[in-house]
């Protein structure tokens, strides 16, 4: 069950970062991240509601939301699992819930969601954020690549 590893690892890794964060001194944010050459800045930043602080006045909504988007992956993921093939979705799906459950804990374990990292100008991210989109371009190229080749087929037949 190499998924069931791919999220729980990718979750640990998160939180364990996170952690490494969180015990370091607030004053010392944010700086760059060593060997990053300037490119990536480490912040300590709480997050209580979704992006941009939104519905940070509602956190029973900002936590039951990703619980039940979370849950409803999981059991696509599930459904997945039942035949062969499929395995970009899979991993990707993985991928995904890896970085979301990671969020997710920090919503219910610390009340808030934490970020530790930019790459841009004025949105920060953290590792979970990354497998997210990692996994969601995993599940999109291989979207892209089914449908490249139907398409060629198609061609090829004319």
């Amino acid at each position: 069950m190499i998924y069931g590893w791919v999220i729980g690892g990718l979750t640990a890794l998160d939180l364990g970062i996170k952690s490494v964060v969180e015990g370091q001194e607030d004053g010392t944010f944010p700086r760059e991240l060593p060997n990053s050459r300037g490119m990536i800045k480490l912040h300590k930043n709480h997050n209580a509601g979704f992006p941009f602080g939104f519905l940070k006045e509602r956190p029973e909504l900002v936590k039951t939301v990703p619980l039940m988007v979370i849950s409803a992956m999981a059991g696509a993921l599930c459904s997945l699992l039942q035949g062969k093939g499929k395995t970009a979705q899979k991993l990707g799906l993985s991928i995904i819930i890896g970085g979301a459950l990671s969020n997710l804990y920090d919503r219910l374990a610390r009340g808030y969601f934490s970020i530790e990292w930019d790459r841009l100008k004025k949105v920060v991210f953290n590792l979970g954020d990354m497998f997210v989109f990692l996994g969601s371009a995993v599940i999109v190229a291989e979207q892209v690549a089914v449908s490249l080749a139907e398409t060629a087929k198609k061609v090829g037949k004319k």
